[in-house]
């Protein structure tokens, strides 16, 4: 992406717009090993080599990453009261727009993507593009093969009736049950209402895959990392655009 060089340092959250002029017409800021003293200069933040201070910056404004939400954060930007998923990641992540992929609810846990890419964050959320999410739920009550072709069938909620979904059960207890959901929506309390539907409250809920993405066992609850270049072409392929070339044109 071509940008002028004060507002990719803004855009860095290095510092402000102003700042970053004022660093900037000091000879501060090198591109490419060349000290540059236009805030104006155009510069390529996919290519250009950024030093400021003559310290390398890492200048990518598009990023995407996986995060294993742990219980109690919000899945938002941001809010004035509470936690969310991004007090996990580095500041300069808020700033350039890398956004979560949908929510999962302040109490569920489990894979999460984010994304600077906005088209692809529409597309993999789109309801016609039926994009489906695994999760684990274990609930009050003995699940049963009633439950399961209700969900086949598609519960009717309050204000829509959920698409038809993939219930198996993993293990009944005398009060509990454990059970895989598969699911091609994304609604508000999607889930949880889908169980309450049928009179088994969700005690609790981890989301173990998205799409072509699946939680890996060695990324630990709170932790977080970019997507592979592989894990990217697979989410992109999922949205239904056309996967990056290797030289990135």
């Amino acid at each position: 992406m071509k940008t002028r060089l004060d507002r990719w340092l803004s855009l860095l959250g290095v510092c402000s717009r102003s700042e970053a002029k004022d660093l900037i017409r000091k000879g501060a800021v090198q591109l490419n090993g060349q000290t540059v003293r236009d805030p104006g200069a155009e510069a390529d933040t996919e290519s250009d080599a950024l030093l400021l201070r003559n310290q390398p910056l890492d200048g990518r404004v598009t990023r995407h990453v996986m995060l294993h939400k742990p219980a109690g954060l919000l899945t938002a930007a941001r809010d004035r009261k509470q936690p969310t998923v991004m007090d996990l990641l580095p500041a300069v992540y808020a700033s350039i727009g890398c956004m979560p992929v949908g929510r999962l609810d302040k109490d569920t846990t489990g894979l999460l993507i984010l994304t600077c890419d906005g088209e692809m964050n529409h597309r993999l959320l789109s309801p016609a593009r039926h994009v489906d999410k695994v999760y684990e739920a274990r609930v009050e009550g003995r699940l049963s093969g009633a439950d399961i072709q209700a969900f086949m069938d598609g519960i009717p909620l309050a204000d829509f009736t959920a698409l038809p979904a993939q219930l198996e059960i993993l293990s009944v207890d005398a009060k509990t049950s454990l059970a895989r959901v598969t699911v091609r929506e994304g609604k508000f309390h999607q889930v949880k209402r889908m169980f309450a539907a049928r009179r088994h409250e969700v005690l609790t809920l981890h989301r173990l895959s998205f799409g072509p993405l699946t939680l890996p066992s060695d990324l630990p609850e709170g932790s977080w990392r970019e997507l592979t270049p592989q894990e990217l072409s697979l989410l992109r392929q999922a949205a239904g655009m056309t996967p990056p070339r290797p030289d990135g044109k």
